[in-house]
């Protein structure tokens, strides 16, 4: 008995196994007959998904993340969530090529962002996307938010998932208005220059806050490399680390239902009592 269990756990699950010997049924067919190329390609790939469960052990958060039960009354206004997820994801792969090309210089800033535009084969197309999607990123985290909020989805338990959604918003607005400064040109310069005011107008901490994002008293050259920074560096990772804690939280504690739903599915007892 002790040895069977041994061998399970060596194996993984019961759905990732090793493909089987010519001559042997697989899936109702023969490998060597009926299945042909597509069933052993098949068998391949599962075998590798069960080499890389046995050292990672991530099936039980991937099950959990793709199969996890969905309440009823779920419609599209919960995709908004996957819909911020996606592009977040292609602005980080936008923002590394476009990375290839810049230089967070002040004097060659906008030179390197003109020879990007109008030399890089398929640069004003990457970096249009890279601008129109940083737009569509905080179109779509505002309707998340508005969708959260309107379903009552911040409630108990999941209150320290709608705190960790509120920083994120805050995260993906500072990095558009760090991004904005990265061409360099006249409009984004003198538009930093406003928004870092109007954060130094900020009870207490406004000041600092200023001081921090100008690297500085005054706006200067070290001010775009602190920007490029933040905006590379700082705020992707933070974002990449509660994204994670927040994706998380909703396998762990699941998706509610909408409103109009849970009204028509009160307690059997509660009718008693009501009709009673």
């Amino acid at each position: 008995m002790a040895s069977e269990t041994t061998s399970k756990k060596r194996r993984g699950p019961a759905f990732l196994h090793k493909p089987a010997k010519p001559g042997e049924q697989v899936n109702g067919g023969s490998n060597g007959d009926g299945g042909g190329p597509i069933a052993v390609a098949k068998e391949g790939a599962i075998d590798v998904v069960g080499w890389v469960e046995e050292r990672m052990g991530a099936g039980g958060f991937l099950t959990g993340m793709l199969f996890r039960k969905v309440p009823k009354g779920t419609n599209w206004f919960y995709t908004l969530g996957s819909g911020t997820l996606f592009a977040f994801v292609f602005q980080a792969l936008t923002g590394v090529f476009l990375a290839m090309y810049y230089v967070p210089s002040a004097t060659e800033a906008y030179d390197s962002i003109s020879y990007l535009t109008q030399d890089v084969f398929l640069g004003e197309f990457v970096r249009g996307m890279h601008r129109w999607g940083a737009t569509v990123m905080i179109v779509l985290i505002f309707l998340h938010m508005g969708r959260t909020f309107f379903f009552g989805a911040y409630k108990y338990p999941r209150e320290l998932n709608w705190i960790i959604g509120v920083v994120l918003l805050i995260l993906t607005l500072t990095m558009g208005f760090t991004g904005y400064l990265l061409p360099f040109d006249q409009r984004s310069f003198w538009a930093t220059v406003v928004g870092v005011n109007i954060n130094g107008t900020g009870p207490i901490i406004g000041p600092y806050l200023s001081d921090f994002l100008r690297a500085g008293p005054e706006f200067g050259a070290t001010t775009l490399s602190r920007f490029y920074a933040i905006h590379m560096l700082l705020l992707p990772g933070a974002i990449i680390a509660l994204i994670g804690a927040h994706l998380y939280l909703v396998v762990k504690q699941g998706t509610t239902a909408p409103p109009w739903v849970r009204a028509e599915t009160k307690p059997k007892s509660l009718r008693e009592e009501k009709v009673g």
